[in-house]
């Protein structure tokens, strides 16, 4: 474990800063999104897809987090107040992948759905021997996927 002094942490070199904020990330890019999704999905690749592999077009999970932080940028709390659940849907059913909150000391106040679909022509691009060594335990995500809003709260404007 490591130490770190007080005057050499970035946190605290600003006077009137009185507190440490541990969630530098919230105002960070889409990058550090699309890199909390695909550890979401490695993660879930085994628990809840059943799959050896699970392979993704280049720049989706980027593109989704700019979606998805398009979608909060209107919220009250912004991407703060975000619960994102993720979906898979295959063929046959819809399985829920994970479920993220950004910030667990802020309240839900909306919830983002993010279904990622099945590519349903994908194996004509693998090799044989990728296919021979998976056995069919591929998932092969679609360039598709849909983001669906659900606010929990009511807005007081427009009551009169």
């Amino acid at each position: 474990m490591e130490v770190i002094a007080v005057q050499t942490n970035p946190e605290y070199q600003n006077q009137n800063k009185w507190y440490y904020d541990p969630r530098p990330h919230l105002s960070e890019p889409p990058h550090f999104l699309a890199k909390l999704l695909e550890e979401e999905i490695r993660s879930a690749k085994k628990t809840h897809l059943s799959a050896g592999e699970v392979l993704l077009p280049t720049g989706l999970l980027q593109r989704v987090a700019e979606d998805v932080l398009e979608i909060a940028e209107t919220e009250c709390c912004g991407v703060r107040g975000m619960t994102l659940h993720l979906l898979y849907e295959g063929e046959e059913d819809c399985r829920r992948m994970s479920c993220l909150k950004l910030d667990p000391s802020t309240p839900s106040t909306f919830e983002v759905y993010l279904t990622f679909k099945q590519a349903n022509a994908g194996w004509g691009f693998l090799p044989q021997f990728i296919k021979k060594i998976t056995r069919g335990s591929t998932v092969i995500i679609s360039t598709d996927y849909e983001l669906t809003k659900k606010k929990l709260y009511r807005s007081m404007e427009g009551r009169e």
